[in-house]
């Protein structure tokens, strides 16, 4: 990362940024709830896995987590717009473009597990939406990471989730 584009304390019009990303992310998120049907007939005939958690808790983490993934995003948005102009630092400017680009790819797949999983009632289709999201998730971490770790380090829980979400739906496609 160039010496001339250092991490600064967020100002008034930064705290608006941090938020509005929050909020767009969690909207963002929300497309797949429609699909999320938990008393249907077909998810209450699954055998479930001992480690399938209670459904409140995916109330309360996902909007947690897509809250940091947007806080995330806009810190590597905000690093790569300081970056532009400086002579220097061409590369802080087109690393967080590549970043949020990945990050844009990965909540499009994310996304998509909800009308795969709930939409079409297909376990093996989730399956395999999470097994391609995973990786996805993980070169977004390191290109986060190459623009500000901080940024990176926020989508680390994101990655545990979505990897705990990977052994819950794969329990549930062996099971089933």
């Amino acid at each position: 990362m160039a010496t001339s584009v250092r991490a600064r304390l967020p100002d008034r019009r930064d705290a608006l940024l941090f938020v509005g990303a929050a909020v767009a992310v969690n909207l963002i998120g929300a497309i797949g709830v429609p699909f999320t049907a938990t008393e249907s007939a077909w998810f209450a005939g699954l055998e479930l896995p001992w480690y399938y958690p209670p459904s409140w808790a995916f109330g309360v983490v996902w909007p947690v987590l897509y809250a940091l993934l947007g806080i995330a995003a806009a810190l590597v948005y905000r690093r790569g717009r300081d970056a532009v102009g400086v002579a220097d630092a061409p590369e802080v400017a087109r690393d967080a473009r590549t970043a949020l680009g990945l990050f844009v790819v990965q909540l499009g797949l994310n996304v998509a597990w909800s009308p795969a999983f709930w939409g079409l009632e297909r376990a093996d289709i989730g399956l395999a939406v999470l097994i391609a999201l995973v990786p996805l998730v993980v070169a977004t971490i390191a290109a986060f990471d190459r623009v500000d770790r901080r940024a990176a380090l926020l989508l680390v829980p994101y990655l545990a989730w979505v990897c705990f979400a990977t052994a819950l739906n794969y329990g549930i496609w062996a099971l089933n």
